[in-house]
Formats: structure tokens, C-alpha cells, sequence
């Protein structure tokens, strides 16, 4: 991926950049794999607003992703690479030796027309699943499980990685892109590889309307509001939060722990991100 400027005819591309979409092989998705997606801007099931600074944006369809691989041995061919709007992270379109299409993650260095397989007696190379256990010390990988059938949930962003660092009884060590190290099963499968698009944390969004597109509304400062609104409204001028910085609901927002005590995958934590 290369990032590219966009000519300042308006204020608001003055310092714009996109991405040159230059690994996309295709503009049209597989309709097989795409389901409807239906925007929640934010609220429950009682339609209280519990995320805020949600709503809008631009009409999409999910494309259904293969985090699980579970189709051991057999081999699929990339046929194409296709810009996602739910992530930051390209897809490739997959065709499978018995018929089957899915989509997977794309990493860095897998191309139109790569094979890739899945399962224990996968060679170790890009593109590729394999168990934890049989992983090389050292190797970078993403899509990692933390259940073992139940699909990847780690490491799915664009440009990201984990490092394999140690196998010890039942449990393989990894470091994770925060910098936190954790214990997971032997079991669990991994995906081989850095995944691409790796440019896009470079990319400057330009203009608020672009945040629109992306489902974002506006966020006010607190200390703009009147008292009755937010702990830091209100004094006369520009003021501070006036103490510690809160929450609009009184909590401290900064150095606050919200992590429940007594979760069972604490003790699998070998270090924290915060180096604790």
C-alpha cells in the first residue's frame, strides 16, 4: 500500500491522504459471502444510547470472514485481493480445491494466485494456519485463537503481528503488538505472517465530513459544557477540569482500573502491556 495527496482544491483536502488502492484486484465483491448489515448508532435493545458519538455514516454489507480455517489439508487459491469497509485490513477472496469460496485476512507478501492451506501438516509459510505447538520460535503471525475451534480473535489490525517466544508444557508464549506476553493453548491455530496495509495508522482523515462516512459523530469537550452537564462545564473563560479529569458521569477518566477481578485468563497473562 503507498499513500497519496490529494490536490488542495478545498481547505478541507488541503491535508488529505488516501490510500493508492493499489493491491485491490477487484471492485466487485463475491455476493455469496456478503450479509446485510444493520446499524445499531450506538444503542441497545431498549434504544439507550450506551457507546456514544455513533450514528450515520455510509450504507455497507458485511463480508463474512474465515477466522476459524478449519478446512484441514485442503489447499485454496487466491483469486483476489478487495478492499474491505468493516476493517482496515485487506481480504482475499479464496477458492478451495472442493468448490468452497471464503475470505481470509491478507497479509503482507500473499498475491493473486498463492496457495495457502491450513491444519498441522501445513508448511510454515504465509497465508498458512498451523497449530501454535508447531510454529517456529520467532515467527510472526496473526489471526491467533484463544479457544481452540473457536476462531482467531487476536491480532486482526492492519500492519499488525504477534511473535512466537516460548512453548512450555500445554501452552505456547506470545507477544502480542501492545507488548503484553501471553500463555495460550498449543492447540490454537495462528495464521503465518504480518498482515498488510500496514500504511494505514498514516493516513490523515482531512475533513470532518470523512469521520461522518465512517459511522462517527462529533465529540464535544467537557469543559465546553455548562456544570449541569459535565464535571468540567462551567467557570467563567477558558477553565481546566478543575482536578482530577472525569467522565460525564463523575468517574475518573484517566488511570481509572475498570478490569473485573478474578477473570480466568488473568493468570495466563505472563506480563502486562503496562510492563507491570
Amino acid at each position: 500500500m503507498a499513500i497519496r495527496k490529494i490536490n488542495p482544491t478545498s481547505p478541507g483536502q488541503r491535508g488529505m491522504t488516501k490510500s493508492d488502492y493499489s493491491e485491490i484486484t477487484t471492485s466487485t465483491p463475491e455476493k455469496s459471502l456478503l450479509r446485510s448489515l444493520n446499524k445499531k448508532s450506538g444503542r441497545n435493545n431498549t434504544g439507550r444510547i450506551t457507546c456514544r458519538h455513533k450514528g450515520g455514516g455510509v450504507k455497507r454489507a458485511y463480508r463474512v470472514i474465515d477466522f476459524r480455517r478449519e478446512k484441514f489439508g485442503v489447499p485454496a487459491t487466491v483469486k483476489t485481493v478487495e478492499y474491505d469497509p468493516n476493517r482496515n485490513v485487506r481480504i482475499s477472496l479464496c477458492f478451495y480445491a472442493d468448490g468452497e469460496k471464503r475470505y481470509i485476512l491478507t497479509p503482507e507478501g500473499l498475491s493473486v494466485g498463492d496457495k495457502i492451506i491450513s491444519g498441522p501438516e501445513a508448511p510454515v509459510q504465509t497465508g498458512n494456519a498451523l497449530p501454535l505447538e508447531l510454529i517456529p520460535l520467532g515467527t510472526f503471525v496473526h489471526n491467533i485463537e484463544m479457544t481452540p475451534g473457536r476462531g482467531g480473535i487476536l491480532v486482526r489490525a492492519a500492519g499488525n503481528s504477534a511473535q512466537v517466544m516460548a512453548k512450555e508444557g500445554n501452552y505456547v508464549t506470545v507477544k502480542l503488538p501492545s507488548g503484553e506476553m501471553r500463555m495460550i493453548r498449543k492447540e490454537c491455530l495462528a495464521t503465518i505472517g504480518v498482515l498488510g496495509n500496514s500504511e494505514f495508522k498514516n493516513l490523515s482523515i482531512g475533513k470532518a465530513g470523512r469521520k461522518r462516512y465512517l459511522g462517527i459523530r462529533p465529540t464535544v469537550r467537557g469543559v465546553t459544557m455548562n456544570p449541569c452537564d459535565h464535571p468540567h462545564g462551567g467557570g467563567e473563560g477558558k477553565t481546566g477540569p478543575g482536578g482530577n479529569p472525569k467522565t460525564p458521569w463523575g468517574k475518573p477518566a484517566l488511570g481509572y482500573k475498570t478490569r473485573k477481578k478474578g477473570k480466568a485468563s488473568d493468570k495466563l497473562i505472563v506480563r502486562r502491556r503496562n510492563k507491570r
